[in-house]
């Protein structure tokens, strides 16, 4: 019997479901780095350790910690010092078994490449970024009191840069030959992304969803991305 194709929702799902507790390879090696420090680790060692920008070490770590893998305490490390106590993450347990034969997220992310592959390439990104514009909608909505319609489109797209880094993209925005645009140094959907490069239109349309609830209509452009070989993705961005 056919399946029914993915609900909008459904696809949001599998895409948030990429970054879950042990999703990728980066989070997994965080763990174990925790793991090894009986006296926890913080945000700026993880960050120094795997050269990570830190406010993605940070994400990875709550991420860890919300799962239940790590505790948050706040001290020391063993060698003391002054200033103010920083928040160090620690195991709450043995080894945790992460070689897992199969996981959920991989069969998700084989089975969106795969469905990805299989519709012409101007349908597939119009559908990914369609379900990036619904995420980015919520992310603005879910923001609160912080969807300010007051606010200057260059402050929102920091609002924009900061909520795409706790999903893991390491994003900032910046204005470079006149123009705004946000650069992303980190893709967290990894190796599935270059194998199908329509799936960046997905964070193209949360940028979208996000500036549309912030401040109203925009347009973006992507100039450069992870998957064509460039160093960071750059999306260009006009009201």
């Amino acid at each position: 019997m056919d399946q029914a194709p993915l609900s909008p929702t459904e696809f949001a799902s599998a895409v948030t479901a990429i970054t879950s507790a042990f999703g990728d390879p980066s989070r997994r090696a965080i763990y174990l780095f925790a793991h090894e420090h009986l006296d926890g680790v913080t945000a700026a060692e993880t960050a120094e350790r795997f050269a990570l920008h830190p406010n993605v070490a940070r994400h990875h770590l709550d991420k860890l910690s919300s799962a239940g893998h790590l505790e948050v305490t706040t001290g020391r490390g063993a060698g003391g010092g002054a200033g103010r106590p920083s928040k160090r993450y620690k195991a709450t347990a043995e080894r945790v078994s992460l070689d897992v034969p199969v996981r959920q997220d991989d069969v998700l992310i084989t089975l969106l490449g795969r469905a990805l592959a299989m519709l012409p390439r101007e349908a597939a990104e119009r559908m990914a970024e369609e379900v990036g514009i619904e995420y980015g909608l919520t992310m603005a909505k879910a923001m609160g009191d912080s969807s300010d319609t007051t606010r200057s489109f260059r402050a929102a797209l920091h609002v924009v840069a900061d909520a795409l880094t706790a999903h893991g993209f390491a994003a900032h925005a910046e204005k470079h030959n006149g123009m705004l645009r946000i650069v992303s140094e980190n893709c967290p959907f990894g190796d599935t992304v270059v194998q199908n490069p329509v799936i960046c239109a997905v964070d193209r349309g949360m940028v979208k969803g996000m500036l549309s609830a912030l401040v109203g209509h925009s347009e973006t452009d992507l100039q450069s991305s992870l998957p064509m070989g460039d160093d960071v993705c750059i999306t260009n961005v006009s009201a």
